[in-house]
């Protein structure tokens, strides 16, 4: 007889080693440090207090084991705020950079509370520690498990989705503001958000004062295993922690998963002149890549680059992942600068890197989804052969080949189609599959999807830093006139051109990712590195979803369609050969005619015939056979149908040149062609014709 757990609320929990344990008598607090001469733990009663009220020093004799400084404090509780302070040898020749006056945030911290506060006296009072009881009632949840194949992503910023005055709602910027955005994530059908970085980074300087340029990214973290506080709703220290668990969990209830953008790569503490906060002060030689011990390596381009593989820092790391997925129920990770966990510990490329390795093969992380920014700020370009079938990666080449081609540049046509396809010439190797590639035309660094059709230049004066920050390289055109304009002819193939690279995004082989806003048309005004804009620039602004409401249409009947066409997401690479039974291949190229497409042709136009795949390779199937017209020329083409579909029944699904509601049928109900009759196309447009059921 099968029987079922008495108990479903209580839920599995990752106890990490280090840090702050509660115990049924106390709390146990322990942290790492080979060179330390000694080690103090600071106790505070009140999150704005400068100074501690309580000094306990571990004894060496008693509280070292080995290279860990482990006491247990009795009759203190979660919610207890701390700090520890290490003396140590100052040699930077040596890499030795102990400060026996700085306050230095536990590697381990779960919460962190406060802000920086005023240095007069030379002393950083960075935020302090929070000691955290990861009980919670999870109600039986559990990860999702999407397929990474059926995926549709949706990168977002927990506080620019929901921080903007239009959103209307209760907690605006935070975690439960996400919540009660749900209904709208749904609405769209994405499977899975993932969220720019939310782990602890600094937001005022380490004098307390305001930052010159405010970090509103979060690309600088400060302590890896905390939730953000500046995203919590409450004031109470710690309180980001629960409310980061119902987020998931309410996320999890409305079958979407999360995913985080975890840096790995380089923390806060800078160069040689950055500040002590914590792994500087604890074991600086350990944690860092340096350069003749004295100076940082920078191939995080931050001033810094973590030492990811030290056994040390590895051991961190996996503690991290394993934290976030057993403590939070996150579902996956997207790691920036992916390819610094490929150097070793002289920064060096090492082929078949150990850190790469064990993150796919750690059985606690086996649920979770892994995704690689295959490169780093130093060189190294690893998209394609960055680990194997369970890393996915960023696939900036899709980007580039999908603006391109849109965009007119000559040369394009083979490519655009190799990713269309699934990229199979970066992704086809050692076993690897068409989920591998992480297909997007924008990201948050970069154009929005709006500002890419309507800027040719970049325009960031407002980051303070005369425009020289930002990518040159955008792959853009504004069609006549930089910026907003209200020539209606610039307005139509602008917003044919959005549908164009939407269109192709999310019916390309491999997993989308859509950046939160572009079904809205949201414009950064032409800056392309809001890193430093928390404010409009940035924001999502919710009478966007009203105004653009037809864009809206578009992007929701898009991914409904993807996800119930097993032919548009494939598991294996298509081969254009005919496959079990069927008697045309699974994809075919064509030119306007109808003939065997040339690559070679300077013409870019094109039609794709994708045949779906039958329920011996679908139990789900019920798919249909998609024809595709691409014309990315200036102007009017004439297509002739495929001779596979001839003789088929056909509806459009698609057609970017279209005024809405007749640039996308929803229910594949759309007009039949005119048998015997050419498909006509506009210039710099897309037509989508899809065939009956195909397995009944």
């Amino acid at each position: 007889m099968l029987m079922r757990h008495p108990h479903p609320e209580l839920q599995f929990a990752y106890q990490l080693p280090y840090g702050a344990v509660v115990k049924p008598n106390g709390v146990q607090f322990s942290v790492y440090s080979r060179s330390a001469t000694s080690m103090r733990l600071l106790l505070y009663k009140n999150v704005n207090d400068r100074d501690p009220s309580q000094v306990i020093e571990f004894d060496r004799d008693v509280d070292r084991w080995g290279d860990i400084w482990s006491i247990q404090v009795p009759n203190i509780k979660p919610g207890q705020l701390y700090h520890f302070q290490a003396s140590g040898p100052f040699d930077p020749e040596r890499g030795q950079r102990f400060d026996a006056s700085a306050r230095l945030i536990d590697p381990y911290a779960k919460a962190l509370a406060g802000k920086f506060q005023s240095n007069e006296d030379g002393i950083t009072r960075p935020p302090k520690c929070v000691v955290v009881d990861d009980s919670f009632d999870w109600e039986g949840d559990r990860h999702l498990r999407h397929d990474l194949s059926d995926s549709v992503i949706y990168e977002m910023h927990v506080r620019g989705f929901t921080k903007s005055k239009t959103a209307k709602i209760k907690n605006p910027g935070t975690y439960l503001g996400v919540i009660e955005k749900i209904p709208y994530l749904k609405s769209l059908g994405v499977t899975a958000v993932e969220l720019m970085p939310v782990h602890e980074f600094p937001i005022e300087a380490t004098n307390g004062e305001k930052l010159e340029r405010p970090n509103y990214w979060g690309y600088d973290p400060m302590a890896f295993f905390a939730p953000h506080r500046g995203y919590a709703a409450g004031k109470q220290p710690g309180a980001q922690v629960n409310e980061f668990k119902e987020m998931v969990k309410a996320l999890h209830a409305a079958g979407i998963e999360v995913i985080l953008d975890v840096v790995f790569n380089h923390t806060c503490e800078g160069n040689e002149q950055g500040p002590t906060l914590s792994f500087k002060g604890l074991e600086n030689s350990v944690y860092y890549i340096l350069s003749e011990q004295e100076h940082y390596t920078n191939y995080s381009g931050c001033g810094n680059t973590v030492n990811g593989n030290h056994p040390v820092v590895r051991e961190m790391i996996f503690h991290c992942l394993r934290h976030w997925v057993h403590n939070y129920h996150v579902d996956g990770f997207r790691f920036d600068l992916a390819s610094i966990l490929s150097r070793d510990r002289h920064g060096n490329l090492v082929p078949n890197p150990p850190m790469v390795e064990l993150i796919a093969e750690d059985p606690m992380l086996a649920d979770t989804k892994i995704i690689a920014e295959a490169w780093d700020a130093a060189g190294a370009y690893q998209v394609g052969s960055f680990g194997d079938l369970r890393w996915a990666e960023w696939n900036g080449r899709f980007r580039d080949d999908v603006r391109g081609f849109w965009r007119g540049d000559g040369g394009t046509l083979g490519a655009v189609a190799t990713r269309l396809a699934g990229s199979s010439d970066l992704y086809q190797h050692a076993g690897r599959a068409p989920f591998c590639s992480i297909n997007f035309v924008t990201s948050h660094d970069g154009f929005t999807m709006n500002d890419l059709v309507s800027y040719r230049d970049k325009h960031n004066m407002a980051n303070g830093e005369d425009n020289r920050d930002g990518d040159n390289h955008n792959i853009s055109d504004n069609y006549g006139i930089e910026g907003p304009t209200r020539r209606r002819g610039i307005q139509s193939v602008r917003e044919r051109q959005i549908k164009n690279m939407l269109s192709t995004l999310l019916l390309s082989q491999g997993v989308p990712m859509l950046v939160s806003g572009d079904e809205t048309r949201r414009t950064q005004k032409g800056n392309n590195n809001a890193y430093c804009q928390d404010n409009d620039i940035s924001w999502f602004d919710w009478r966007l979803v009203e105004k653009n409401e037809s864009m809206v249409r578009f992007v929701q009947g898009l991914i409904k369609f993807r996800r119930d066409q097993p032919t548009m997401r494939r598991k294996k690479f298509l081969t254009g050969r005919p496959e079990n039974g069927r008697k045309i291949p699974d994809v075919s190229w064509f030119n306007a005619n109808g003939d065997a497409l040339d690559w070679h042709q300077p013409e870019l136009a094109m039609s794709a015939y994708l045949a779906a795949p039958l329920k011996a390779d679908d139990p789900d199937g019920m798919g249909r056979d998609v024809v595709m017209f691409f014309n990315s020329t200036g102007e009017r083409k004439t297509f002739n149908m495929p001779l596979h579909g001839r003789g088929m029944k056909w509806n459009l699904f698609v057609d970017t040149t279209a005024p809405s509601p007749a640039d996308i049928y929803p229910d594949l109900d759309g007009p039949v062609p005119v048998s015997g009759q050419a498909i006509d196309l506009s210039y710099k447009g897309l037509m989508i014709y899809v065939s009956e059921l195909v397995n009944q």
